[in-house]
């Protein structure tokens, strides 16, 4: 069997957890806001899908991810993100570690089909003012999904919290 697009992991996803979501084609955008301005969006309804690296204590050596939505018009707050998800120690992964951990590269990452090559999946944390019709990364540049917030956070069992500034 061939390898699956971006885009095809994300429907596949989407349907076994029976999410609806929708694709919108976004065209290239250097940046959240001339993506929302594509999309015909606020800023604020674009979720950016974050990958951090993750220790248990601040002396471990075995690290694992946890996944971070965050509004597109906010920045993650990682104190607040390092309490809620009860880790002594998180950072932003790398390009690179943020592939190996979802499949995806920075600006398609999304919870949709986002597993290691192991097959591991990894704790979603969202900022609670997430909420209604949001579009976020769709596993593919220059595409983005819709989705209903709810439904996400109930299909994921995503842990809402404030963890933005």
């Amino acid at each position: 069997m061939s390898e699956m697009t971006g885009r095809q992991r994300v429907a596949a996803d989407a349907e076994a957890r029976g999410v609806s979501i929708e694709f919108a084609p976004r065209g290239q955008a250097s940046s959240l806001e001339e993506a929302a301005a594509n999309l015909g969006i606020e800023p604020r309804d674009i979720v950016k899908t974050l990958v951090a690296k993750a220790k248990l204590t601040q002396t471990a050596t075995e690290h694992s991810y946890v996944i971070a939505l965050i509004p597109g018009d906010k920045q993650v707050d990682w104190a607040k993100l390092r309490k809620l998800a009860g880790m002594k120690k998180l950072s932003m992964a790398s390009p690179d570690d943020g592939f190996a951990a979802t499949g995806y590269y920075p600006g398609t990452i999304t919870p949709f089909g986002a597993a290691a090559d192991d097959g591991a999946q990894w704790p979603i944390y969202a900022d609670e003012s997430i909420t209604g019709r949001i579009s976020m990364g769709a596993g593919e540049p220059d595409l983005s999904l819709f989705v209903d917030a709810g439904e996400l956070v109930s299909a994921y069992g995503i842990i809402t919290g404030d963890i933005s500034k």
